[in-house]
């Protein structure tokens, strides 16, 4: 967690009031599931395969690169496949152009279940803390790497033939001081870089050693969201707080230090086979993909108490126990369901994205 907030006592007991309130008030304005204003620029590190960079409207910036390279798979089996293709008449750019299409295809089938989590690498730098097994990076890059993971989709993306795959290595820099809690900046990031990334397109069969057209117009994205068959995204992190029977994403600094709770939520887009007159965004629909409490700093303050003979009334008393059961599922309903926040956040992602 960042520092928690400066506010006194009192007025964190103010604060939790006016959000506990049947139509809360949030310090800044915004609605309940508003997020920060921010500015996102993408593909702006010449040197990555992917690139993307965050900052919010308080000062918070964040980027990430993502780099890719050839290794060989362990282990992998190198037998020749039998599978063939036949291009009969049509001129020769048709030809051309059927083969990459008749390669991709084989390559897309083959590649299913073939990957490996540890083709995938985060690592995550923050400022302040030089050391890379600092408690609170070694966090960070787990919950954004399980994220990546448990998507299932991008390990798979990485297959490139038998005995060959591509490693991933995503680097994520905070590159000013969080003034809340960085997850959200740091996913939403990495979701754009992928979003951005593309790598060489192969021009060899699965079953050979790997070669690639060194035509970087050529190159295909890692997602490719415009595809009928690819339609789907990297999935991102959401904070979402409770205090009281109320619901707020994107918590400021003052709002996490009076939360009864924090969660992260990560998503993902479950791509269905696309029926007649459905569009790509009714094709993918948002899945849960993983989901973690966080211990918000209200947990690790003591209450405020009065002097003897003084009353304690307006004095800060931080919740105890755990999360109700009924707020986690709202929380997780805010966020899939049709037309929620989740939908909200994604549509936004591919307008920055480009798609």
């Amino acid at each position: 967690m960042p520092p928690s907030s400066l506010l006194s006592p009192s007025e964190l007991s103010y604060l939790h009031t006016s959000l506990s309130l049947e139509s809360p008030i949030r310090p800044d304005g915004r609605s309940s599931t508003s997020f920060r204003p921010l500015v996102a620029e993408t593909d702006f590190l010449p040197t990555t395969n992917g690139s993307a960079r965050i900052c919010f409207a308080d000062g918070t910036e964040a980027i990430v690169g993502v780099k890719a390279e050839v290794e060989r798979t362990v282990g992998a089996s190198n037998t020749t496949s039998q599978s063939h293709f036949y291009n009969q008449g049509g001129d020769e750019d048709t030809k051309m152009h059927s083969a990459e299409e008749d390669i991709e295809d084989e390559r897309r089938q083959q590649a299913r279940g073939k990957g490996q989590d540890s083709w995938i690498e985060v690592t995550v730098d923050l400022p302040g803390l030089g050391r890379d097994d600092d408690g609170v990076v070694v966090f960070l890059a787990q919950m954004l790497q399980e994220g990546l993971v448990a998507d299932g989709g991008l390990r798979d993306r990485l297959w490139i033939g038998r005995g060959w795959h591509w490693r991933v290595y995503v680097d994520i820099l905070l590159l000013t001081a969080p003034n809340s809690y960085p997850l959200p900046l740091l996913s939403l990031t990495t979701h754009l870089a992928l979003l951005s990334t593309r790598l060489p397109a192969p021009v060899s069969r699965i079953d050979e050693d790997p070669l690639f057209n060194d035509d970087w117009d050529a190159a295909q994205p890692l997602y490719d969201i415009s595809s009928s068959t690819q339609g789907s995204r990297p999935p991102f992190t959401l904070l979402v707080v409770s205090v009281g029977d109320n619901i707020f994403f994107d918590p400021s600094r003052e709002e996490l230090a009076v939360a009864d709770a924090v969660c992260a939520i990560t998503v993902g887009t479950l791509q269905e086979p696309q029926g007649r007159g459905e569009s790509r965004e009714e094709q993918s629909r948002l899945r849960l993909l993983s989901m973690r409490t966080i211990d918000p700093p209200a947990r690790l303050a003591a209450a405020a108490s009065a002097a003897e003979g003084e009353d304690d009334h307006g004095m800060w008393k931080p919740a105890r126990g755990g999360m109700k059961r009924p707020i986690i599922g709202k929380m997780v309903k805010m966020v899939l369901e049709p037309g929620g926040v989740g939908e909200e956040v994604m549509k936004g992602l591919d307008g920055l994205g480009g798609g």
